[in-house]
């Protein structure tokens, strides 16, 4: 793992399990109103990472992307707070973004992991913690993530401790 700075780390996942099992711990550090935004291509891991997110949050419920549904709704088991999945890959006309009710997700009492977030970045809070994905090889896959913004920030920091020790 490299620090780049206190906003950025780079890393390499060297399998699904891997990619998942950062999720969870990334997930177990999850609060009201965070947002994390999932990037990169098709088949860069972002379904995992989210699945391990799912998971860490204390969800019951598989993970699954919500590319035809647009948004997912994962009930913590201790509570019933929500962690809501958006997969903006349909997205294509800025009005589209307005008419589904996105803003409302986004501004609601969950947290809110998004998918394809540049389709919405607009619209975006400026504090999120944002996870570039990228394909390495078969089963390896490279995550950047930046924190933008001071709870993201210490969201980071501790998915570092958690996640790597550090």
């Amino acid at each position: 793992m490299a620090i780049l700075d206190r906003w950025t780390i780079d890393f390499v996942s060297s399998s699904v399990e891997q990619t998942t099992r950062l999720g969870v711990r990334l997930g177990e550090l999850l609060q009201v109103h965070d947002l994390v935004c999932l990037s990169g291509d098709l088949g860069a891991g972002k379904t995992a990472l989210a699945r391990g997110i799912g998971r860490g949050w204390g969800s019951g419920l598989r993970v699954t992307s919500p590319t035809f549904t647009l948004v997912n709704e994962y009930p913590r088991l201790s509570d019933g707070r929500i962690l809501y999945h958006i997969d903006c890959y349909r997205l294509e006309e800025t009005a589209d973004q307005y008419t589904v009710g996105l803003e409302d997700v986004l501004e609601g009492s969950g947290a809110v992991m998004v998918e394809w977030p540049e389709r919405i970045q607009p619209m975006l809070p400026e504090d999120r913690l944002w996870v570039k994905m990228s394909y390495v090889s078969e089963t390896r896959r490279k995550l950047h993530i930046t924190a933008a913004g001071g709870r993201s920030a210490e969201l980071l920091e501790a998915f570092k401790k958690s996640a790597f020790g550090v």
